[in-house]
């Protein structure tokens, strides 16, 4: 289901004054997108964004002033659609009275901001792409190791809080554990984080809940960070074929984007903060160009070559 957001949480969240039509406060906003009508005001309107909120500044004031009382009423009716969720109005301009007596006629909420017009479009639109993204719960750990947003997902009881705790005991930051909300923006980044009521809280089995922040200081929590990798933690399985190399990239899909995945098998005397740790400074390293699997294939494909030559 497409996520909505009222106009009236625009109004609360910016201090907006209402203009007119207050009765039209409930109408919905379903894209993080604004527009600034422009050609709307010149009198073109084939291709007029009439589901995004409309954002009148002194440009477009000012050209509505130059037109015959006849034309600023048509330009008026017709940016007030039915469809369109509502007008914003920049630096504390004076309101046109046919926008005035049309939104009361339709219920449609004029609003108000004393806010410069680039500074307000950039403010909403940052509030709409957070408001409107799409998202999703999973179960599992979030930590920041080595500013990689590596998200741990695995079996329950497998081990993933213990493993975060040693992750943060070596310096590294705990985001959420057993529930991670992750939100998608725009250009399929994710970002995760915890739930208000379980933020910087992590449970041991044994010890039951600890305040992470609490116990090992400020620095040894984040509120959010992107996700960059997912590690499947698994037992070990001795029938199955793990890769040895490195050379096998999976993935997984979260919500509409591909992560990394990386599987870890888990056996007694394996450390894995320390193999996450590597994880997390092996993941860089490939972003930065270097793959260390690739360059000893490549060597040993080479020495294979010039002993068959010889």
């Amino acid at each position: 289901m497409a996520k909505k957001v009222r106009v009236s949480e625009l109004v609360q969240q910016f201090h907006l004054e209402i203009v007119a039509g207050e009765d039209g406060l409930k109408r919905t906003i379903v894209t993080d997108d604004l527009n600034r009508p422009g050609l709307e005001m010149a009198g073109y309107f084939n291709y007029y964004p009439m589901d995004r909120a409309q954002m009148l500044g002194r440009t477009e004031l000012a050209f509505l002033e130059t037109l015959t009382s006849e034309e600023r009423k048509d330009r008026m009716e017709r940016l007030c659609h039915e469809e369109t969720p509502c007008i914003i109005i920049t630096r504390g301009l004076e309101t046109p009275n046919e926008l005035i007596e049309i939104a009361n006629e339709r219920h449609f909420p004029v609003l108000r901001s004393s806010v410069a017009t680039t500074i307000l479009l950039s403010r909403i639109t940052n509030f709409l792409e957070k408001k409107l993204a799409p998202s999703a719960t999973i179960h599992g750990v979030l930590v920041d190791v080595y500013g990689v947003g590596m998200l741990i997902t695995g079996g329950s009881g497998i081990g993933k809080s213990e493993t975060a705790l040693e992750l943060v005991k070596r310096g590294h930051r705990l985001i959420a554990d057993d529930a991670v909300e992750i939100r998608q923006t725009s250009d399929n980044n994710l970002f995760g984080t915890a739930p208000d009521l379980i933020r910087h809280l992590l449970e041991i089995r044994g010890l039951g809940i600890l305040n992470v922040m609490t116990l090992f200081g400020a620095g040894a929590v984040r509120n959010q960070t992107s996700i960059s990798l997912v590690v499947k933690l698994e037992n070990w399985q001795q029938d199955k074929q793990y890769d040895r190399l490195g050379l096998d990239e999976e993935t997984t899909k979260i919500i509409e984007t591909e992560v990394p995945l990386l599987t870890v098998p888990v056996r007694p005397g394996r450390n894995l903060a320390v193999i996450l740790e590597v994880a997390a400074m092996n993941f860089r390293l490939k972003r930065m160009g270097y793959n260390a699997a690739l360059q000893f294939t490549n060597k040993l494909t080479e020495a294979i070559s010039e002993e068959d030559y010889e």
